[in-house]
């Protein structure tokens, strides 16, 4: 029997702006990680996704809780 599909989008809209976001600095080279941005520059796309979806949690935005 085939599962059932969950309704609903998981992440919202917001969240692909802020990752979309963050993808386009790094790709720049002026995304920098750390508080304030005085870590250093980011060169992977992971930790581009990463930054870019907790500063949508920050924001409030649709993502589901960070997995530990």
């Amino acid at each position: 029997m085939p599962r059932k599909r969950r309704s609903g989008r998981k992440y919202g809209e917001a969240a692909s702006k802020s990752v979309e976001r963050a993808l386009r600095l790094e790709k720049r080279g002026t995304l920098r990680s750390g508080k304030g941005g005085k870590g250093g520059i980011v060169r992977s796309r992971k930790q581009a996704i990463a930054i870019g979806l907790s500063e949508a949690r920050k924001a409030g935005a649709k993502v589901p809780a960070r997995s530990s």
